[in-house]
């Protein structure tokens, strides 16, 4: 049975040690980043020049899309007999619509976490451990946002969670991990729990400026378990925790029905990075 996300254990002090290190890194190895060949110098497209110092300094506001949004998702309005018999078969039951809820949600997650912006503006190669690294950040961002909510939101956050928990199992098969299965994602579950309860404390108001930072940079920068930040990481990792810590702020002005549908979108990295501004 899967674990509650809610009843996160203590904090894992040894989330960085080699035996999670190497774990990762062995799925690194086998990640999607390399199945393609890769492309000629000629069909290489010219990297964008990105100044992440200038990014992410803008007021936080609601997520939310608009209500003439063609992104949004609406549930079906069935009627006559059509919507008695999915009334009969618990289409529209308080289980089924969070169901349904939690996998838009997720959707949104995946469609920030996989595309090519974020690891163009936070200078991240495409790899299996960044990318499990970002989808845990975003996972973290709407669990802490649902838990807010209380008893409900955190129910909601269990669909979320086990959408999630297939998803990563899926990945890992694809990674080319088929056996002991089940020991690796056992250790991938013990590396979401740990960079949970580390965002959770780093974000704390009692904590210092630098640890949400140095989280950022322990669970998605760096690769030997190193606590100290590498110079030359330092823009990017500084650039994605400003990131985060602005969605945080945005998800609290995002209202609860919003999110719970799915009707509402991270912030625009395209955007950024074609537009970055400087600290106002």
């Amino acid at each position: 049975m899967l674990r509650r996300w809610s009843k996160a254990i203590s904090p894992i002090s040894n989330f960085g040690s080699r035996s999670h290190l190497n774990f990762v890194q062995n799925v690194t190895r086998q990640s999607y980043a390399g199945v393609a060949p890769a492309p000629t110098i000629e069909d290489k497209p010219q990297p964008r020049e990105v100044n992440p110092d200038k990014m992410f300094w803008s007021k936080p506001c609601s997520l939310a899309l608009p209500p003439d949004s063609p992104l949004r998702v609406e549930e079906p309005n069935y009627q006559g007999i059509k919507r008695f018999m999915l009334k009969l078969m618990m289409f529209y039951s308080k289980q089924s619509m969070s169901i349904r809820g939690a996998n838009v949600v997720y959707r949104r997650i995946i469609s920030q976490v996989d595309k090519p912006p974020i690891y163009e503006v936070f200078n991240l190669e495409k790899t299996f451990k960044t990318t499990f690294s970002l989808l845990v950040l975003h996972m973290w961002l709407c669990l802490r946002r649902l838990k807010q909510e209380g008893k409900e939101g955190v129910e909601f956050g269990q669909y979320l969670y086990e959408i999630y928990n297939h998803d990563v199992e899926l990945r890992v098969s694809k990674a080319g991990v088929n056996l002991l299965l089940t020991k690796w994602m056992k250790e991938l579950e013990k590396i979401f729990y740990g960079n949970i309860v580390a965002y959770d404390t780093a974000i704390l108001p009692e904590a210092k400026p630098s640890d949400f930072s140095n989280a950022i940079w322990r669970n998605i920068f760096s690769e030997d378990g190193s606590s100290t930040e590498d110079n030359a990481a330092s823009q990017s990792v500084q650039a994605l925790a400003r990131y985060a810590r602005r969605e945080v702020s945005c998800m609290t002005l995002t209202d609860i029905e919003a999110l719970s549908s799915g009707n509402f979108m991270f912030t625009s990295l395209k955007h950024e990075n074609r537009t970055g501004k400087g600290p106002q």
